[in-house]
């Protein structure tokens, strides 16, 4: 039987920190499926298929690693994929009540699917895609915090060429 997990996340952008949480995911199971959610109500700066994009340009080509895209509810994403693991990242003590509440929900509605809550090393524990945007938005310089393509990207997008 294949073990396959799930790391569900928006990932606009991928920083540091998920490919941490991505690296030691990896060692857990046999399969990883990265799921990009498809979440317009947070007004994504990338688009899900840049996401993919820019996901798969920073992991490079691992056989048990995929790149896919999320819609509805995560526990039928799981079913549809017999993945029975979830990994969520906590950055901090406040990430942990939703997170918490999520896996609650999720063991509700799907019995078999477990949770499993990583956290990134310590120097990345800081980084938040959201900051990370807000950064970029003014200027500053983020290739500290993201893989280089995504820099480059967030630049072109925080500073659009006429």
């Amino acid at each position: 039987m294949v073990r396959r997990a799930i790391y569900p996340g928006s990932f606009d952008p991928i920083t540091f920190g998920h490919l941490d949480v991505i690296e030691r995911a990896s060692q857990l199971c046999d399969e990883l499926i990265i799921a990009v959610a498809d979440n317009s109500a947070k007004h994504p700066t990338f688009s899900w298929e840049e996401r993919i994009a820019l996901i798969q340009e920073s992991i490079g080509p691992r056989a048990s690693v995929k790149v896919e895209r999320l819609t509805g509810l995560l526990v039928d994403f799981a079913r549809e994929k017999d993945a029975h693991l979830v990994i969520r990242g906590l950055r901090a003590v406040s990430d942990f009540e939703f997170e918490f509440q999520m896996a609650l929900m999720n063991r509700r509605l799907h019995p078999d699917l477990e949770t499993v809550f990583l956290t990134p090393k310590e120097d990345c524990t800081f980084i938040s895609s959201r900051i990370v945007k807000e950064v970029a938005r003014l200027g500053g310089d983020v290739r500290q915090f993201v893989p280089p393509i995504v820099a480059d990207c967030l630049h072109k997008k925080s500073f659009p060429q006429p």
